[in-house]
This record gives C-alpha cells, sequence and structure tokens, in this order.
C-alpha cells in the first residue's frame, strides 16, 4: 500500500494553499507532516482524504488514481484534534458506524468492535455514550473507530493537542503500536518537533504550503537542507546569525568570534549565517570551545527541569534552553556559552552549506 502524491496543489478563490507538491508515503512507520500554524499540514490532508478538490495534479493509492474519487471511496479513515464522535450513538454503535455503513456482516463487525475497544482500553464502556466519557477516553473512541474500519490510509490531525500532558503522553507512546502491522499508510500532523522524533518513522516539513524537506525523521533533524526546515524543526526556534568567514574565522556583527574547523573551515570566504539549537545555548560553559556572548535577557522560562532564557544577541532574539535552575534578571546582561560544533552553517540563499 503505497500513497503518493504527483504535483499536487490546492487553490481556493485564487488563493494557493498547497504549491506543487510530489510526495510517496508508505505503510509500516508513521509518516509525519510537521509544521507551524497555517503551514499548510491541514489542507494536505484534506486533498489526500478527498474532502478537498485538487487544483492540479494526481493523487493514487495502492496504484490507483483517487483523485476523482469521494473520501467514502477511497476506503480511508480521518481522526481530528476534535472528539468527533455521534453523541446520540454508544461508543459501541460509534466504532460500528463505518462497518455498518459498508454492509459488515453482524458477527464480523461485533468481533472488529471488540478488538478495537480492547486495543483502545474502551471494553467497559462500549455502552456509554461520548458525552460520559473523559476528553481522552472519547479521542480513544475516535481512534478506535479508524482501527475497526482497517483503512488503506489514516490521516491523524493532530489527534492529540486537545487533551492534557498526561494523557497526550501516554496516547502517543501507544500510537505507534496501535497501527503496526495494519498496512495502512498512517499519515499524523503535528506542529511540535518532540512529537515528530518521539514518532520516528519519516516527516515531511512543512512551511507555507510548501514541503521543504521529506525523509526519515531523525535524518532530517540531523541535517536540515536549508534554514527554513532547521526552523521548521526546532522547538524553542533555532537561533541564528549573519557571520562573515575570513580565513579560518568566522565573526559575528556583534564581535563574537569562534575557529573554524571541518566543512565550515574549507568554505570559501564571505557571508554566511550560523545557526545553532537552543540546547546548544548554556548559561555555562562545557569545553574549552565554547564561544562566550553577552546578551541582554528579555523572558525567562522554568519548565520542569529545564530553564530557557529568550535574549537579545546584537540585532537578533536568541534563545538558550539548559537543565536545572539558573537565577536570571530581566534587563540583565548574561553571559552565555555556544557550541560550535553543534553549529549549522548556511549560505545567505538560506542552503545548507556546511
Amino acid at each position: 500500500m503505497v500513497l503518493e502524491l504527483k504535483e499536487a496543489t490546492k487553490v481556493v478563490r485564487g488563493i494557493t494553499h498547497i504549491k506543487p507538491t510530489s510526495l510517496k508515503l508508505e505503510p509500516g512507520h508513521f509518516n509525519v507532516l510537521l509544521g507551524q500554524t497555517g503551514s499548510g499540514k491541514t489542507s494536505l490532508i484534506k486533498l489526500m482524504a478527498g474532502l478537498d478538490p485538487l487544483a492540479s495534479g494526481q493523487i493514487f493509492l495502492d496504484g490507483q488514481d483517487v483523485s476523482a474519487l469521494s473520501t467514502q471511496k477511497r476506503n480511508i479513515s480521518l481522526v481530528h484534534q476534535f472528539f468527533v464522535n455521534y453523541p446520540h450513538m454508544t461508543v459501541f454503535e460509534n466504532i460500528a458506524s463505518p462497518l455498518r455503513v459498508a454492509g459488515m456482516a453482524k458477527s464480523e463487525l461485533e468481533a472488529r468492535v471488540q478488538e478495537a475497544a480492547d486495543i483502545l482500553q474502551l471494553g467497559p464502556m462500549l455502552k456509554r455514550r461520548p458525552q460520559e466519557l473523559s476528553g481522552g477516553q472519547q479521542q480513544r473512541c475516535a481512534l478506535a473507530r479508524a482501527i475497526a474500519k482497517e483503512s488503506r490510509a489514516v490521516f491523524l490531525d493532530e489527534p492529540l493537542a486537545n487533551l492534557d500532558y498526561k494523557l497526550r503522553e501516554e496516547l502517543r507512546e501507544q500510537l505507534p503500536e496501535l497501527f503496526a502491522g495494519r498496512g495502512a499508510v498512517v499519515v499524523y500532523a503535528t506542529s511540535e518537533p518532540e512529537e515528530a522524533l518521539l514518532l520516528g518513522g519519516k516527516t515531511a516539513l512543512m512551511d507555507d504550503g510548501v514541503v521543504t524537506q521529506f525523509g526519515t525523521t531523525s535524518d532530517i533533524y540531523r541535517k536540515p537542507e536549508n534554514l527554513t526546515a532547521a526552523r521548521v524543526f526546532s522547538d524553542p526556534p533555532i537561533n541564528s546569525a549573519q557571520i562573515v568567514k575570513s580565513g579560518q574565522t568566522a565573526k559575528m556583527e556583534t564581535g563574537v568570534s569562534w575557529d573554524l574547523d571541518g566543512a565550515a573551515a574549507n568554505l570559501p570566504d564571505g557571508p554566511y549565517i550560523v545557526a545553532v539549537r537552543p540546547h546548544h545555548v548554556t548559561p555555562f560553559s562545557v569545553s574549552a570551545s565554547d564561544v562566550a556572548m553577552d546578551g541582554t535577557v528579555l523572558v525567562t522560562e522554568l519548565s520542569g527541569s529545564e530553564s530557557s532564557a529568550h535574549f537579545q544577541l546584537g540585532g537578533d532574539g536568541w534563545v538558550s534552553l539548559a537543565h536545572g535552575v539558573h537565577p536570571y534578571e530581566i534587563g540583565e546582561n548574561h553571559r552565555f556559552f555556544m557550541d560550535p560544533s553543534k553549529a549549522f552553517y548556511f549560505a545567505p540563499d538560506g542552503r545548507l552549506v556546511a
């Protein structure tokens, strides 16, 4: 089973929402759409699911051109971030609803529903109605319906976004197991880079209706092809600044400089952009090669065992993310340390060069 898009586009009232997109999505792993709100993730899912028409291009499912087929005829499932269940039906009937529409025999229908309910720990709740369930249980019901249907493709559009933290963590761990071995193409949309890394598989980075990079999730994280991809795949946002390379030295406009090595040292002299993720910028030095920089603290946050500080470095806003509790004062000039061995170097047009 393969879901393939060939130069697919979406245009609404003259405005292009999805620019020409070609992707080949396969079963056996999660296919993650990662991007900020408004990047086109939901628009792309609606195209693949048949909810919105193509402006141009084609969509193939297992070799069949389904571009003109309705959602019902594509045999797909869609789970939203909102708990979409039929309020007048019991949990059993909600899970069974697509199977009844398909005219499935009663004995097989009941077996399918029971299996899906057991997987999602809904067995004791089959006679309840959605309003009698918690938010997490309602979303489990929607997921059980997708599993019971045994669709060719399953689209999960930020399905955990409206759940509390504990439930999100629990379901996020279970999701890969829920769809393992079912042969369906699973597409999962999220705005959280951490979630993409936890789900693994392959990821398509999206920005302004364009897939900026697609491949194995861990590979994209380690080596984004361009600055846009690096920004999409970083939370908090990746730090960046203009530099000038001269000989073996890189220098920021603020005067901060450091020695280059490896591929960066072999670049032609000239202007570049350096980018480094926030957890490689800390309020303490880790090694002798760390680069010291002074910035004005703008905002601080404490999250669990980590401290973050947003600070002004010349004309750029930077973020430090470090383990432990660190004392910051808003408006103070604070010293931070960057690990240059973890830096990416981009050409002025945004292409990764080292």
